[in-house]
């Protein structure tokens, strides 16, 4: 029982780390798409 709490614990954190990377991921491609088009309407 003691294993099965300890590998659900482990699975939370995962979980939620990767919740927290791909949120980070997603505004780093944001703001390199807004600085192509940035980059693009200054000519």
């Amino acid at each position: 029982m003691k294993k099965l709490c300890l590998l659900a614990m482990a699975l939370m954190v995962l979980g939620v780390t990767g919740c927290n990377t791909m949120a980070g991921l997603g505004q780093d491609t944001k703001a390199a798409g807004q600085a192509i088009e940035n980059a693009a309407t200054k000519k």
